[in-house]
């Protein structure tokens, strides 16, 4: 273990205290929960990075997302032609890839994984993995059954977790409901995450494998932090008992499909909509910024909220273990992600990457995976909090009220999770990691 193995094991008590600082409850710590949520984490970390049959594990993982993805744009490839080669690739009729284009590469992937979760779940094998999760959560960190089921569903899809615990939504503590929130910001639906692979798998080739382990790594962190920032005052319904997931079967198989498809087209057109609102709203301050700054300041360099953003999380960048030669880029790229979301962070990763602007590229880019991985912007809050809102319009004061602090929560989740991925991994298991 080296000295930026022990800065990340460091940082993960950092971000813990730092936590409890912006506590509402600072003498009111549920410390089972944040044991074992933190050991969980250690335990899953150490299994993948450190155990030989977790490293081949990681690596079957990781080639069967990749294959999984490469069926997935066989319909792309068949609608849309060349445009839906990803970089580098060459078509039967040797058509080259006209390079990285997001919508036609990307988003076609979210439709069939959509569909591929609806399958699952129409013959009960999404169910019953999840309970197996939520189980866990239950048994070892005492927290209610509902929020558990939540967190657990969270690992593999997205704002739909809610709807397995909406008979309970209704009936749920404060500290549940910013649970449910962190859990959502804190992790990546599965459907998504061919966004991400996409991005870096021709710099990254490992890309797949970190990704499906983070949204391991970050459900128990969802629950620590969220308990730290906002404890439980009350008594939940459900406290320590384990709760089926509810959802609506439907009739057959192709109904499944079907619905699992347009549900996948309704998730295109709202990150469409976000990151095309998102990004102009975004250029637009930064052109007030630069203004600002070289004409009112006389700064010389541009002023923008990657930059703001990069300076307020290099603090945390560096105790994720992050080398600091990298940081100063790194942070921006981690910041951004509060505004612009981690869909245009794995872009600047990658861009990164590509232009060696990393001095120790490895490490700095798996750390950055984990802490990336995670829909804790302020878009997805609003997602989040309407989505829950609509489901139990009666306790919209009180989601609304948990909102700032469940983001707050599932930001420091993703970095718990950078750190924990920090501890283990080493420049000797880099050959593994990257394929080499």
């Amino acid at each position: 273990m080296d000295i930026y193995n022990l800065v990340s094991f460091a940082g993960i008590f950092v971000l813990i205290g730092f936590a409890w600082v912006l506590s509402a409850e600072k003498k009111n710590m549920n410390w089972r929960v944040i044991g074992w949520g933190i050991g969980l984490q250690i335990l899953i970390a150490f299994f993948i990075f450190i155990i030989p049959v977790g490293s081949k594990l990681f690596l079957v993982v990781n080639d069967v997302v990749v294959e999984v993805l490469d069926s997935a744009s066989a319909g792309a490839k068949f609608v849309f032609g060349r445009l839906a080669l990803a970089p580098g690739e060459t078509s039967e009729t040797g058509e080259e890839s006209l390079g990285f284009i997001l919508a036609f590469q990307t988003f076609p992937t979210i439709i069939f994984f959509s569909a591929l979760i609806a399958i699952l779940y129409y013959f009960k094998i999404m169910p019953l993995i999840i309970r197996g999760f939520a189980y866990v959560f239950t048994k070892l960190m005492r927290i209610s059954g509902a929020e558990s089921l939540v967190a657990a569903g969270n690992i593999f899809v997205g704002i739909e977790s809610t709807l397995t615990v909406k008979p309970y939504l209704s009936r749920m503590t404060r500290s549940e409901l910013c649970t449910i929130l962190t859990a959502g910001m804190a992790t990546v639906a599965s459907n998504v995450l061919a966004r991400y692979v996409f991005s870096l798998k021709s710099v990254f080739p490992e890309i797949a494998g970190h990704l499906v382990s983070a949204s391991l790594l970050s459900a128990p962190a969802a629950l620590v932090m969220s308990k730290i920032i906002l404890p439980e005052r009350e008594t939940p319904e459900t406290l320590g008992v384990h709760v089926r997931p509810y959802y609506e079967k439907e009739n057959n198989l192709f109904e499944a499909i079907i619905n699992g498809a347009n549900a996948g087209v309704k998730m295109i057109v709202g990150i469409v909509a976000l990151l095309i609102a998102v990004l102009g709203l975004v250029a637009l301050v930064d052109l007030l910024l630069s203004t600002i700054g070289t004409y009112i300041f006389g700064l010389e360099t541009e002023l923008s909220l990657k930059t703001i953003f990069g300076y307020i999380f290099y603090p945390f960048t560096i105790i994720l273990g992050v080398p600091a030669s990298d940081a100063g880029v790194i942070s921006k790229i981690i910041g951004e992600r509060v505004i612009v979301t981690e869909v245009v962070a794995y872009k600047d990763l990658a861009i990164a990457l590509e232009e060696n602007l990393l001095r120790h590229p490895r490490r700095s880019a798996v750390i950055t995976t984990y802490a990336l991985c995670g829909f804790a912007h302020l878009a997805s809050m609003a997602i989040f909090v309407g989505g829950v809102s609509a489901l139990a319009p009666d306790r919209t004061r009180n989601i609304g009220g948990a909102a700032l602090r469940a983001l707050l929560a599932a930001t420091l989740a993703c970095l718990l999770t950078g750190c924990v991925a920090g501890t283990f991994f080493t420049e000797g298991r880099a050959s593994i990691l990257f394929g080499e």
